[in-house]
């Protein structure tokens, strides 16, 4: 039996699979004709070389030649792919969710087209394997449209989600539903004790460098960036939790989780590093666990019906810390309308989760609706109440929330009834220097409440603090809005290069010419009401008693000096008072001269514990 040549036991080997070789088979006569002409030459001398054939099977056509077995296989790894990539990526099991609808298409649909379509071509054409058969290619190519058919109802889904879709925009309008109040009425006047004076990126500061005084989490672990703005007992903090620094940090202490939160106190810039309880197990589920404990996937898998919006990290009044994940819920159309309809409260530490309406969330949950979310719905109101049509071509009473600066939406927090109520200005649709007003959206009841007042822009109302002390190159944090004297008041923080707050503003929105700056809020507000007394908007009487401040005097019975944060400060208390009154320096510079003994009257603010004064009344002793 004669040997065969390397070419043709690959030629057969091709064809014991299946493959279409009668091509190969005729060019490896040629080969082999030709190979006996060299051998026939080279008796000669000749010197020709024999040209060998590129055998090139199409993995289409080789696919559609596969048997009953290999599609077997074929469709459990497809399966067991799509579990995978489910359990990865997972996507809402929900009609309206575009996370499925953009799951289905790449990682069903798609494949599910191609094979329909090649199982076409297979019975059209036939192969050696496969009969021709034109019932069963018409069979195929129906079901070939099958994918095609259902990425055109997502399509037109998305369609008729659309404001433009007749009756949607009176839909989108009514979405949120806003309150037309009295600011003076509704606003209380200024507390200190409940201005955050600092913003989130000083808080992630301070927060950051708090981490050097516990050196044995330092190697291990990081700070989240979430920094979630929250009311702590009535006080308003940013907190965020701690993560595995890397993946083999995570390896080394996922057994006892994360140890520890960060709370900023945002009033006093207080930074501290709250541990859990010793000897138990701290946070396990959290954004920087990478498996299973993952907040995101764990939540997702346990409700895999559900939508779910940004979550949030917070605590209850003891401490405790929580994920508070939204459930979202379109009213229009497929994709149209987005409002929160239910929330799914999940222990850090244990994994355990309650299921509950909005209407039922506890009062200490503070962020429900993402603060974009709100932002979103005011606009859609304020552009669609008079229809589709009048939101872009005549816009006649259309308004928008304020721009905000640096391509940011233009937002802030105000801690109101213990909560937390995101702000913005609202302007006209041609988003001009100017406000009609501002509107306040409670981020857990999403009770929404507008306030006509004619004034600057945050980003006018920066540009004008800024201005006060270009020499300095400070720059204005976004502004919160306060009433003092029952005026609309812009409050804002000037910090350096490096990110520390160095003096405040207050600038009065009615009047934005109106601006005071000073190196302590005590200072600033003191300043600011003489300008607006000054000015003719207040009168003395008005003034005499400041927005936020009371009186004392006595005998002062202990006098000490500290310092804190690199400024000095002096801390007295009175015969027959227990309360510490604190005194920074440069503002009450007077108090140097006062020893025990001396008698003193001041007004101060009145704060948590610590009472901060505001100006010294009575004569130098």
């Amino acid at each position: 039996m004669a040997e065969k040549t390397g070419l043709e036991a690959l030629l057969e080997a091709l064809k014991q699979s299946g493959a279409d070789y009668d091509k190969g088979a005729d060019s490896a006569s040629d080969a082999k004709d030709g190979k006996d002409e060299k051998s026939t030459s080279s008796k000669g001398g000749g010197t020709d070389e024999p040209v060998r054939p590129e055998v090139v099977i199409p993995f289409g056509d080789k696919m559609a030649q596969w048997g009953k077995r290999a599609l077997i296989i074929a469709a459990l790894v497809f399966l067991l792919v799509i579990a995978g990539c489910y359990w990865w990526f997972h996507p809402p099991i929900n009609i309206h969710s575009s996370d499925m609808w953009y799951f289905i298409t790449i990682f069903i649909l798609l494949p599910l087209f191609m094979f329909f379509h090649v199982r076409r071509q297979t019975y059209e054409k036939g192969t050696p394997k496969v009969k021709r058969n034109a019932n069963k290619a018409k069979v195929f190519k129906g079901l070939s449209y099958v994918p095609v058919a259902i990425v055109l109802v997502g399509i037109l889904g998305w369609i008729g989600s659309m404001p433009i879709f007749p009756g949607n925009a009176e839909k989108f309008a009514h979405v949120l539903q806003t309150d037309h109040l009295d600011f003076a009425e509704d606003i209380k006047e200024v507390n200190y004790s409940e201005v955050p004076i600092i913003d989130r990126n000083s808080a992630a500061l301070l927060g950051n460098r708090t981490m050097g005084t516990i050196p044995e989490y330092v190697s291990q672990f990081e700070i989240s960036p979430l920094y979630s703005q929250i009311n702590y007992n009535n006080i308003p903090v940013r907190v965020s939790p701690l993560g595995y620094a890397d993946i083999f940090k995570w390896w080394a202490n996922r057994q006892n989780g994360i140890p520890a939160y960060v709370l900023v106190n945002m009033t006093t810039q207080d930074t501290n590093i709250v541990k859990l309880d010793e000897g138990g197990r701290g946070i396990l589920y959290s954004t920087s666990e990478p498996l299973g404990r993952n907040i995101d996937r764990y939540i997702q898998l346990k409700y895999p019906f559900y939508m779910f919006d940004q979550k949030s990290f917070e605590i209850d009044d003891e401490g405790n810390p929580w994920w508070i994940c939204p459930v979202k819920k379109f009213t229009i159309g497929l994709f149209g309308g987005q409002t929160i309809s239910r929330v799914i409260m999940c222990d850090a530490t244990t994994g355990e989760c309650l299921d509950i309406p909005v209407e039922e969330c506890p009062q200490w949950v503070d962020r429900v609706y993402p603060p974009e979310l709100l932002i979103q719905q005011y606009n859609w109101s304020g552009a669609y109440m008079s229809g589709w049509l009048n939101s872009w071509l005549g816009q006649q009473g259309v308004v928008q929330t304020t721009p905000g600066t640096g391509g940011q939406v233009g937002y802030n927090y105000i801690a109101k009834d213990d909560d937390v109520w995101v702000y913005s200005g609202v302007t006209s649709a041609t988003a001009d220097n100017s406000i009609v007003g501002f509107v306040l959206v409670n981020q857990r009841t999403a009770q929404s409440h507008f306030y006509a007042v004619a004034g600057a822009t945050e980003d006018s109302a920066m540009n004008s603090a800024e201005g006060q002390v270009q020499h300095l190159r400070y720059h204005a944090t976004f502004p919160l809005l306060l009433n003092i004297n029952n005026q609309p008041t812009y409050f804002m923080a000037l910090k350096d290069d490096a990110g520390l707050v160095k003096m405040y503003a207050m600038l009065d929105i009615k009047r934005y010419q109106n601006v005071a700056v000073a190196d302590t809020v005590s200072a600033c507000q003191k300043a600011y009401t003489q300008l607006l007394i000054t000015n003719g908007v207040l009168t003395e009487e008005d003034g005499a008693v400041q927005a936020g401040t009371l009186e004392a005097s006595g005998t002062i019975s202990h006098i000490a000096q500290a310092v804190v944060d690199g400024n000095s400060h002096f801390y007295v208390r009175l015969e027959g008072d227990s309360t510490i009154y604190d005194f920074a320096l440069p503002g009450l510079l007077e108090i140097v001269v006062y020893q025990v003994g001396d008698s003193i009257a001041f007004t101060y603010f009145d704060v948590e514990e610590v009472y901060a004064a505001a100006e010294i009344t009575s004569k130098t002793p």
